[in-house]
């Protein structure tokens, strides 16, 4: 079992920052793949970033540019870190590990970007 502890968010301006962490603890030896989902009131969960264990990383186009998502493999943590945050980056975001025949998921942290 892999268990996923988030943190980080929190409110900001429109144009400000935020870095989110994500700790992995457990089997991280199965682990394919991390990165971050998020989910706006009224929307679906939608992917925002995901790193592979091979280190290709792939982003929503929304976020292209104004986020990075790195892993540090010691801490067995993934960052995404946010820049130029605008108001649609309001959401809860989860983040998200993979391995064969399973995902789990982190309890969310709730981004506010205010205008």
């Amino acid at each position: 079992q892999v268990q996923l502890v988030e943190s980080g968010g929190g409110l900001v301006q429109a144009g400000g920052s935020l870095r989110l962490s994500c700790a992995a603890s457990g089997s991280i030896f199965s682990v394919n793949a991390m990165g971050w989902y998020r989910q706006a009131p009224g929307n679906q969960r939608e992917l925002v970033a995901v790193i592979t264990s091979g280190g290709r990383t792939n982003y929503a186009e929304s976020v292209k540019g104004r986020f990075t998502l790195s892993r540090d493999n010691a801490k067995n943590t993934v960052y995404l870190q946010m820049n130029s945050l605008k108001p649609e980056d309001t959401a809860v975001y989860y983040c998200n590990a993979q391995g064969y025949r399973y995902q789990v998921w982190g309890q969310g942290t709730l981004v506010t970007v205010s205008s």
